[in-house]
């Protein structure tokens, strides 16, 4: 039998698509709070590992509305009436744990309504997964795109409506596979002043559900992007990341690259053997100046 894909169509998120395969279908949440702690998906936790206090600021978990009901989610804001520029903080692939929580309070230290929402509380559980394999094969690639953007799209409204974050100031920021959807929600999002891609596959495998890498939409980005990764990162090689850069430029587009030598995958992540301290303070510094310098600050 044909199936119909404008019918099909009709239930997508408006303006999803271009990455989205017939049919989205809606599903409730596995995941109705967020993890304590930092993720099991790891090895050993590192004694290098970055808290940030909450004085000055107001911090803790959220309810985000959705249309399939609330979707749990970690919100760092400065105290006060606002309203402050908002960053959408987009996680790794083990959910928004102690260190996704911890950056949404360094940026709210730094002035920003920072809200992180667990984009894969539909697919499973992070909290009780122990293997980054069995993550990426079972909660990942099984998470459509357009669900994720839609949901982002839901977090920037709440944000913006009922978390004193200033619409006009909206950027967003991602960490590994966060660093792909940065990419990603920079091609969909025209209001988005400015992102910043830690480390985010550019490549990768198209499916029914993902349609489009990083790698595809370089040139249909709407807002600069300041993208940071690391010379020894043996799943991304520079030159893919020199050709995206150098794509999005002929393209008319901004893309800021700055590849920190010797750094591998997860510099970032403080938590993990990967840290590398000095290249995570200097991209943090970039990062901050670059959401300034783009009036997302």
């Amino acid at each position: 039998m044909q199936h119909d894909e404008t019918a099909h169509r009709s239930d997508a998120p408006e303006g999803h698509e271009g990455l989205l395969t017939p049919p989205f279908s809606r599903r409730g949440f596995v995941m109705t709070s967020l993890m304590t702690g930092l993720t099991l998906a790891t090895t050993s936790v590192e004694a290098q590992v970055v808290t940030t206090d909450s004085v000055g600021i107001e911090a803790g978990e959220v309810a985000i509305p959705t249309v399939d009901g609330p979707m749990p989610g970690y919100r760092a804001v400065p105290e006060g009436s606002g309203p402050f520029p908002v960053v959408l903080v987009i996680e790794e692939i083990f959910g928004v744990h102690a260190y996704i929580k911890d950056i949404c309070r360094r940026l709210a230290k730094a002035g920003y309504c920072a809200v992180a929402p667990e984009l894969y509380a539909r697919q499973g559980d992070l909290a009780t997964m122990t293997d980054a394999q069995t993550i990426i094969r079972e909660v990942i690639s099984k998470t459509p795109d357009a669900q994720w953007i839609a949901d982002l799209d839901a977090t920037a409204a709440w944000a913006t409506s009922a978390a004193k974050g200033d619409p006009d100031r909206l950027s967003a920021m991602g960490w590994c596979r966060g660093g792909r959807a940065v990419w990603l929600y920079a091609a969909h999002r025209r209001d988005l002043k400015a992102a910043v891609a830690w480390y985010g596959q550019l490549g990768g495998e198209r499916t029914s559900i993902q349609p489009r890498t990083a790698g595809d939409v370089v040139t249909e980005i709407q807002s600069p992007i300041l993208a940071l990764y690391g010379s020894a990162d043996t799943g991304i090689p520079v030159a893919s990341i020199e050709e995206a850069r150098d794509k999005a430029k002929a393209a008319g587009k901004s893309v800021e690259l700055v590849v920190y030598p010797d750094a591998p995958h997860g510099f970032h992540a403080d938590y993990r053997p990967s840290y590398r301290k000095a290249a995570a303070e200097d991209g943090w510094a970039r990062a901050l100046a670059f959401l300034k310098a783009n009036g997302a600050g």
